[in-house]
């Protein structure tokens, strides 16, 4: 068994304990849940989607689910067809390509950058978190039905 202690500042902030056979195979990957705030100035809001991004293996992708009547509950006005539109720009933007307007050119890394940065709109990025996985496509699959769904 192995530890590794992850420094900032010269303080241990967070402690892993992986065993000799695990981990090897396994990279490290940031996620943030997308949120859905209606109403900004009530901060109420419900999770709509997940960003994984892995650097190791190059991967940036999101997977979104929008409950509409949870989102109808919080604001009965609420813009539903401009959420899902704004949904399907943060897939479109970590996918890249075309669908990534001016971030078409720029690495995973930059694009997830640009769309975890805090913001003041209906959808927002959450605070990012951190995993290992062998599989970030299928991580970012199971975080969005254990924290979305």
């Amino acid at each position: 068994m192995s530890e590794r202690l992850i420094h900032m500042a010269g303080h241990v902030t967070e402690r892993h304990i992986t065993r000799t056979d695990q981990g090897g195979d396994r990279d490290v990957f940031e996620y943030a849940l997308l949120k859905v705030v209606p109403r900004v100035e009530r901060g109420e809001c419900i999770n709509a989607g997940v960003i994984v991004y892995c650097r190791a293996q190059a991967y940036l992708g999101a997977r979104t689910h929008l409950d509409e009547a949870r989102l109808l509950a919080l604001d009965p006005d609420a813009d539903v067809a401009g959420v899902r539109a704004a949904l399907g720009a943060v897939e479109g933007v970590c996918g890249g390509g075309a669908a990534a307007g001016q971030a078409a050119d720029d690495d995973a890394g930059r694009r997830f950058r640009w769309l975890i940065a805090p913001r003041s709109t209906v959808v927002q990025p959450g605070p990012v978190h951190t995993g290992l996985t062998a599989d970030p496509a299928a991580e970012t699959r199971r975080l969005l039905d254990l924290l979305v769904r």
